[in-house]
């Protein structure tokens, strides 16, 4: 897929294509079916974990006596996936993406049972960690897989399918889990997955090792692992899980952890970017930029979308919680667009109008803490958000693959997810940071019954900024076409 508008003759690397096949049809041909259905009903089920796992969390640490962990358990499965996804990448662009993701799967599901059987607060943030790993694993394995197994016309249309899969789990997610705890406990939300994913893994499997497994160039010398790129990957991590407790911590001793973090992440971060990442340099390091701006800001903002509800207009979790749910179908709807093969010549038109979106939902959020403002503001803005999201994220993704040299697409897609996961960490640890220095209170689950308190000022000070980080993302997104040769 290209990115340029017509008439442009910019010829991208990965303009080498998967060959067609006769009768081979969409997605759902006899081609790719299997395929299909297996890796996307494994996006379904990790969908469904992200979803759920927040139900059960307050509860988990709550009976663990960890609420003064919380933050850990959300964030050591961070830190865990920046590291791996580099791990990924070098692994799937040298061996291919069926062993990462095999082995990926596995570490999921491993922490899953950790997690779901810890009898300790520091035993249930060690799961996370362990399906941290497994999650940086697939989601870099996945990519690797899609820019081998499909033809260039069919990537958006898989990526499209991938945010449909988070839309059940979006609105059914947190009331299955809520239901799961009450009734069985909450250790069966984490226990119950690892047997699901049996299934899709006997789909997907078999057609990986046949479609997309090995080398991407069988006749050149196998690729060695780049141990400095390693290096740098557990530099990332640690400077990422350093600043993440520098911000939970506003004491005067914090500035120690938080310097020490900004020198490990700065080096690992333009060590592991394409140069010109930070300065958006026209295709690929803007590409990746934008995910990272995106992501960052969006997610960021949404996680204090229901405790400012509850805290500030009285809605009840649940209620607060289904603000949310309808961008689920906006951000599916977002996705479905930009697939169309019609919409292809304006990538680029999509993805900055969709940043116009997210900034202009991430700055109507917070007009409802102006109480003459009906709440159902939110979930009208919050849709809208969405939307631009579906038409941004799922764009970001085509066009990394399409940007990216067969040979590359591991390292590449390793770069996307580290934009995205890295900004979610920063971008939260800022808004966090803020949100309690100006009397916002403990940021968490378990903070709900005691926000009441709060002032409106501490959730102004983390919507109104990712606003503005949402709003350079609109500049950005005019710089993901590749300069004119």
């Amino acid at each position: 897929m290209t990115a340029l508008e017509p008439g442009d003759a910019t010829v991208a690397p990965a303009d080498l294509p998967v060959p067609e096949l006769p009768g081979q049809g969409g997605v759902l041909g006899p081609v790719h079916r299997a395929l299909s259905i297996g890796i996307v009903s494994v996006v379904l089920l990790i969908a469904f974990e992200a979803t759920a796992v927040g139900t059960a969390m307050p509860v988990a640490a709550r009976e663990l006596d960890g609420i003064s962990l919380y933050a850990f358990a959300f964030s050591a499965y961070f830190t865990t996936s920046l590291f791996a996804m580099v791990l990924s990448g070098q692994w799937a662009d040298r061996n291919g993406p069926l062993a990462p993701l095999t082995t990926g799967i596995a570490a999921f599901a491993a922490g899953l049972v950790l997690s779901g059987t810890a009898g300790t607060m520091a035993l249930f943030i060690l799961g996370r960690a362990v399906q941290g790993l497994g999650g940086g694993l697939v989601i870099v394995a996945l990519y690797v897989t899609i820019s081998r197994a499909y033809p260039e016309r069919l990537r958006p249309s898989i990526m499209a399918a991938f945010a449909a899969s988070w839309v059940i789990p979006s609105v059914v997610g947190p009331l299955a889990s809520g239901t799961v705890t009450e009734h069985l406990g909450w250790r069966w939300v984490f226990l119950g997955i690892p047997v699901l994913i049996v299934l899709p893994l006997a789909l997907a499997l078999p057609a990986i090792r046949r479609m997309a497994s090995g080398p991407a160039d069988a006749s050149a010398p196998a690729m060695a692992f780049d141990r400095r790129r390693i290096r740098l990957a557990l530099g990332i991590s640690l400077g990422a899980a350093l600043l993440q407790y520098a911000a939970q911590d506003l004491r005067p001793l914090s500035l120690l952890p938080a310097v020490a973090g900004i020198a490990f992440l700065v080096p690992a971060v333009l060590g592991l970017l394409p140069a010109g990442t930070w300065r958006a340099a026209r295709g690929l390091p803007a590409v990746i930029l934008l995910r990272g701006v995106s992501a960052g800001s969006f997610i960021a903002a949404e996680s204090f979308v229901p405790l400012m509800l509850v805290a500030e207009r009285g809605l009840s979790p649940t209620m607060a919680g289904l603000s949310l749910a309808a961008g689920g179908l906006t951000w599916a709807l977002g996705s479905y667009v930009q697939s169309r093969p019609r919409m292809e010549p304006y990538r680029a038109r999509l993805m900055t109008g969709g940043m116009v979106l997210v900034a202009a939902a991430i700055g109507a959020a917070p007009t409802v803490l102006i109480h003459s403002v009906p709440v159902w503001i939110v979930a009208v803005a919050w849709g809208v958000g969405c939307l631009g999201m579906g038409l941004v994220l799922a764009s970001t993704s085509v066009l990394l693959l399409k940007l990216s040299a067969p040979e590359e697409a591991g390292l590449n897609s390793a770069a996307l997810q580290i934009s995205d996961g890295l900004s979610n960490v920063l971008m939260l640890a800022i808004g966090g940071a803020a949100f309690a220095a100006l009397g916002g209170g403990s940021v968490g689950g378990h903070a709900v019954s005691t926000a009441t308190g709060s002032h409106p000022t501490a959730f102004a000070a983390v919507f109104l900024p990712m606003a503005a980080v949402a709003l350079a993302g609109v500049w950005v997104a005019t710089r993901v076409r590749p300069a004119r040769t």
